[in-house]
């Protein structure tokens, strides 16, 4: 990890000439140099902002974590060491203390001593971490299993037998989940501990997950919090409610009761109010969260945000307990507003990002003090998250902490531009990532890059993986075709039981707009994506012969064997499809790219996580037997351990663009042939 010097000055920093810089392009080995800031707090006041210093370790090929601490004025110094992973910092009401987890448990720094201890001894991660308005108790949520005997004994075993591993019985409704792979027995509860230690107090019991954020009364007399407690919540999976947990008597009350999803509670400063995310769940593949108001009691609920036409994605009370911040994505762009008690919208900033670094989706986070401070998460194409502050309209970056590598590394120009859809005349958003050292009287090799989702979107900011690409002299694009969020529910449900569709004529359109330009070699159109993305780039191969080569990440290949096969069947059944699959077999097979691998000539690798339980590697082996079968030139890639977050470990982050460059090179030698 590269540290700064405590107390550096970003002002500083911001007057050094750049005018000696390298312009060497990035290297795969770069993704190790990659730091970035997330989960920014402010004291109460303020006065400080404490925040979460990514960072990538070559040892381990871990992501880790430090806590550091920024003024106003834009000082930096260290709070924890580089050995302890830390994260979710939480002020104490008094500012005098941070309590943070690392390394599984709950911490407390003290701020006037620097000093620092393990607060808890629990078998599991906590999360959720919220302070008692009296400073006195820490809330949290918590897995915790429950003890099931296997429902058959083997007799006859002797005595230092070596017999092999007893069968494991499953009878869970939710019984894997990517990243965790297959799951033990158990539920998430809400449990309390004191802020100076001692056992963790567990506060629900019952079978029910209740692992949503925690939202203190300002009497400390209670907790209000969000839970699907219906007796079909496995099916049901989008049907949370909103409840009140009373501290002493642990007496969940039930303040919402709609079909639909009910998150996020948020109590008002003055306790007389809630605001909370949901929407009616209509079943649609993509629905936006909205924000309502009602009264504590559950009562009066009001919708604030209906005429926006966009998700709102996070929120906080301003101190007046009338008024909100909230964030949402627009056309791309991370958005801070504020948002009046009437529903007005007022713009702050539109640089809100940097939680995903790899490739370039939108999302960000913020957090603000009494006196109006907002500290969030500030992103562009240049780099990824850094620290700033809004106060007054004054837009202050605090960090560069990846002023180093961008000292010695040139990265690729980021274009954005709009064109037209052939199918209906609509308005698309893309992005151009130029090579360094473009020259536009050259003629280029493109590479089109996919988003997944395929609900979500990318924006202007900062992607590892596909500025590796462009380092290696490809024009990259990428898009948001219809499907994608961000333009309104209408323009994400145009692919509502229609995917793959007219997304892909979208995806033609902007490659047709881009080689208009005149500087890309036609021959060499390369095309892939992940996820989602994989999913259209196996569509598009079979609906169009224009691609040298291909590169499917984690695809979906069959409709059928996926939803009986990902971690999320319950979901992907029921907002997905028009039935289940055996009641519309012929609907599944429409949209399965298996069903149009005959018309495939374009040599495919496929590259997937063996440990991906979202898009399990059985539909990428479908494509890559199927494809053998008919004799097109493929290749597939296993990534050992990986799930479905392939970047997760740095040096996946490096092989991913590694391969893919590695497949269109050489298929690029054989155009040239």
């Amino acid at each position: 990890m590269r540290f700064v010097k405590p107390f550096c000055s970003f002002l500083l920093v911001c007057s050094v000439s750049w005018g000696g810089q390298a312009t060497t392009p990035l290297e795969y080995d770069d993704v190790f140099e990659i730091e970035f800031v997330s989960d920014p707090q402010p004291d109460s006041k303020g006065e400080k902002i404490v925040f979460v210093r990514n960072w990538m370790d070559r040892q381990t090929d871990r992501r880790r974590s430090v806590l550091w601490l920024a003024d106003a004025k834009g000082q930096l110094q260290a709070l924890t060491h580089s050995a302890q992973s830390a994260s979710s910092p939480r002020w104490s009401p008094d500012n005098s203390k941070i309590a943070y987890l690392a390394d599984q448990q709950i911490h407390l720094y003290w701020l006037d001593s620097g000093r620092n201890v393990q607060l808890s001894h629990v078998n599991h991660s906590p999360a959720n971490l919220s302070w008692s308005p009296d400073g006195q108790w820490l809330a949290f949520t918590m897995f915790t299993p429950v003890s099931k005997a296997p429902p058959v004994t083997l007799p006859g075993k002797p005595v230092n037998a070596e017999w092999a591993k007893a069968p494991i019985y499953i009878d869970n409704k939710q019984y894997r989940a990517d990243g965790a792979g297959y799951l033990p027995a158990g539920f998430t509860q809400v449990y309390l501990i004191a802020a100076d230690g001692g056992s963790a107090i567990q506060l629900t019991d019952e079978e029910f997950n209740h692992g949503s954020t925690l939202s203190w009364h300002p009497d400390g007399s209670a907790l209000y919090l969000s839970a699907n407690r219906h007796a079909d919540w496995h099916i049901a999976v989008s049907n949370s409610e909103l409840f009140r947990l009373d501290i002493k008597t642990k007496q969940l009350t039930a303040l919402t009761d709609r079909f639909g999803p009910d998150t996020q509670p948020q109590v008002s400063p003055d306790g007389k109010k809630i605001a909370y995310l949901g929407y009616d769940d209509r079943k649609l593949a993509h629905q936006a969260m909205r924000l309502y108001v009602m009264d504590i009691d559950g009562s009066n609920s009001k919708n604030l945000t209906e005429d926006l036409d966009r998700g709102i994605e996070s929120f906080q009370w301003q101190a007046n307990s009338k008024d909100l911040y909230i964030t949402y994505d627009s056309e791309g762009k991370g958005l801070l507003a504020e948002l009046s008690g009437n529903g007005r919208v007022k713009v702050l900033a539109d640089d809100l990002g940097g939680s995903s670094y790899s490739r370039p989706y939108s999302g960000g986070q913020f957090a603000v003090a009494n006196n109006g401070l907002v500290a969030y998460t500030q992103a562009s194409t240049a780099h990824p998250a850094e620290l700033a502050t809004l106060q007054r309209n004054k837009k202050q970056q605090l960090t560069s902490f990846n002023r180093d590598l961008l000292f010695k590394r040139e990265i690729g120009k980021v274009e954005e531009f709009w064109y037209e859809s052939s199918i209906d005349k609509r308005k698309l958003q893309g992005w151009i990532i130029y090579p360094p050292a473009f020259d536009a009287s050259k003629k280029y090799p493109l590479i089109l890059e996919i988003h997944g989702g395929p609900h979500t979107a990318y924006g202007p900011y900062f992607t590892m993986e596909l500025q590796l690409l462009a380092s290696q002299g490809y024009v990259v694009l990428y898009t948001n075709p219809r499907g994608s969020t961000s333009y309104g529910e209408d323009f994400a449900n145009l692919i509502h039981h229609n995917y793959p569709s007219h997304d892909f004529n979208d995806l033609m359109d902007g490659i047709d707009q881009v080689v208009a330009r005149g500087f890309i070699d036609e021959r060499e159109l390369f095309v892939t994506g992940g996820s989602g993305g994989g999913v259209l780039t196996t569509w598009s191969i079979a609906h169009t012969k224009r691609f040298a080569a291909a590169v499917a990440v984690n695809p979906v290949i069959n409709w059928y064997s996926f939803v009986l096969n990902a971690d999320m069947y319950s979901y992907f059944s029921q907002y997905w499809f028009p039935a289940l699959p055996w009641e519309d077999p012929e609907h599944y097979l429409k949209y399965s790219p298996i069903q149009h691998v005959g018309k495939v000539e374009t040599p495919t690798m496929l590259l997937t996580g063996e440990s991906d339980f979202r898009t399990p590697i059985s539909e990428t082996e479908q494509y890559y037997q199927a494809l053998q079968l008919r004799g097109v030139e493929t290749a597939m890639v296993r990534i050992p351990g990986a799930s479905h977050a392939i970047h997760t470990r740095p040096s996946n982050m490096m092989a991913k663009p590694a391969y893919i460059i590695y497949w269109f090179e050489k298929h690029r030698q054989k155009t040239a042939k």
